[in-house]
């Protein structure tokens, strides 16, 4: 039986996006106006990893906001995949042309933002842990209230939206499930980790690698599935008596550890979706995709049943693509043109 963690998602979930299909270059398309930002977060702070507290944000502001001064506009919250941060993310959507894209091609105006939730480990999986610092509770308060304070944001929970690929797709799903007040309307891109992991104590070669780390550093050098392991631990599996690293391995000396893989478990969302269904039904709109050849297709597809079971309405598809290639083209001509369809750009809506 393979590994724990990697059964799950390193060979085809969290695989670091780095090509992707490019869209047409809109000739209409006005610029838009982008800052590079650091937003402090309360949530993370005194995390036993000693990741950064005050983290970098990439805000894209609409063509016509410096020229209308009293207008006010949604905001997109779009989130990262493994092994990348904000800036990497960025490149592989392709900001800004592709927001100006999707205005160009029709879209209303909107403010995007892209949160750095990279971690020593190289990824927070958008949770909650003393270890890595509650990164679900950075996204959905700490940013969301700076960007209201800072920009003329419609500072309502239906003028905003949030997106996500992969781990960010977990990110979208989880933070959408438990903060439905703050968010209006989710798109979930090819999310990872939906489903709880299968047991057995897999590669004795890898967890042994994995068990070798001594120091946070150590991670480093890790193939990416046991880095990936690694930063699920921090997330998942905190433990503040277990210094250096801070965490417990769900395999430890060959033998599989159940009480770690039951908190692995408890944070996987089909686990816990049926907690949230009257948060979810609170949602003007959900959408999830996934590509035809990407190994998150049943994942994305089992949620979606889940949701049509419960009578919640969404929206499903599976488009030709691996888990990398479309995000851009998809990013354009999907997710902010969804966002412009459900999001409100009235000042006065709830």
């Amino acid at each position: 039986m393979k590994s724990l963690f990697v059964t799950v998602i390193a060979a085809t979930a969290l695989i670091a996006q780095v090509k992707t299909e490019v869209p047409d270059r809109e000739t209409t398309a006005k610029p838009v106006t982008v800052e590079r930002i650091k937003i402090h977060g309360a949530a993370l702070e005194a995390n036993l990893e000693g990741n950064a507290v005050d983290r970098d944000v990439i805000v894209y502001l609409p063509a016509s906001y410096a020229k209308d001064k009293k207008r006010r506009y949604p905001v997109v919250y779009a989130l990262h995949g493994y092994s990348i941060g904000a800036e990497q993310w960025s490149g592989e959507i392709h900001t800004p042309q592709t927001i100006e894209g999707a205005v160009a091609r029709g879209a209303a105006e909107m403010i995007v933002v892209l949160p750095d939730s990279k971690t020593v480990h190289n990824g927070s999986m958008y949770s909650s842990s003393v270890t890595t610092g509650n990164f679900e509770r950075f996204v959905a308060h700490d940013v969301v209230a700076y960007v209201d304070a800072h920009y003329r944001t419609i500072a309502r929970r239906g003028a905003r939206g949030l997106a996500g690929h992969s781990m960010g797709g977990y990110g979208a799903t989880r933070i959408g499930m438990k903060h439905a007040d703050v968010f209006g309307a989710v798109y979930i891109m090819s999310p990872c980790c939906l489903a709880p992991m299968g047991g057995g104590p897999g590669n004795p070669a890898f967890a042994k690698a994995i068990e070798a780390v001594k120091t946070p550093a150590d991670s480093a050098g890790l193939p990416f599935g046991a880095r990936a392991q690694l930063a699920s631990a921090a997330a998942w599996a905190p433990n503040p008596k277990n210094p250096p690293l801070y965490l417990d391995l769900p395999v430890k000396d060959g033998e599989p550890q159940k009480d770690v893989i039951a908190k692995f478990t408890a944070n996987a969302p089909l686990v816990f979706i049926d907690q949230y269904v009257g948060d979810l039904r609170r949602y003007k709109a959900i959408s999830i995709d996934v590509g035809d050849q990407d190994g998150l297709k049943a994942g994305a597809g089992k949620l979606h049943e889940i949701l049509d079971q419960y009578g919640i309405a969404n929206s499903f598809e599976i488009y030709k693509g691996t888990h990398t290639s479309a995000v851009a083209v998809r990013f354009q001509n999907f997710v902010l043109p969804f966002f412009a369809k459900n999001l409100c750009f009235d000042v006065d809506c709830k």
